[in-house]
């Protein structure tokens, strides 16, 4: 868990949450997890989205959501790219301790750039403005 005042308050929120509504799994003791993180992400990124494009039309959110940058209640800061909308992300490596929480271990400085198209995976290396061989 990344301790910090916003981090703990975000916890408290989702705990109260989860354990008014007695979400499965988070009845008795409420965890976060990195979907829980990405969803939260997400939601505020097309909000932001919305907001710039004054419209919630499709074409122009999408538009609006290149470029968005969010921080996260870890303090963590995402970036959407602004040529193919991946998600620049901070990566962190951890050791999973018994109560199912983690020590992070290791962590970038800052998000990483995604890489959109894997020379491994078979049709994905081609460019976007190229036709995919066959």
């Amino acid at each position: 868990m990344i301790k910090n005042p916003t981090n703990d308050a975000f916890i408290k929120k989702w705990s109260d949450y989860a354990k008014a509504k007695g979400i499965a799994g988070h009845k008795d003791k409420p965890l976060t997890n990195d979907p829980i993180e990405a969803t939260y992400i997400g939601i505020n990124m097309w909000k932001q989205a919305v907001e710039k494009a004054k419209s919630t039309d499709v074409d122009k959110v999408v538009a609006a959501m290149a470029g968005q940058i969010f921080t996260a209640p870890s303090g963590i800061t995402s970036k959407v790219d602004e040529k193919n909308h991946h998600l620049h992300k901070s990566v962190f490596i951890g050791e999973v301790k018994a109560d199912g929480q983690f020590n992070v271990v290791w962590k970038t400085s800052g998000p990483v750039k995604a890489k959109p198209w894997s020379p491994y995976i078979p049709g994905n290396n081609v460019k976007p403005d190229e036709p995919v061989k066959k």
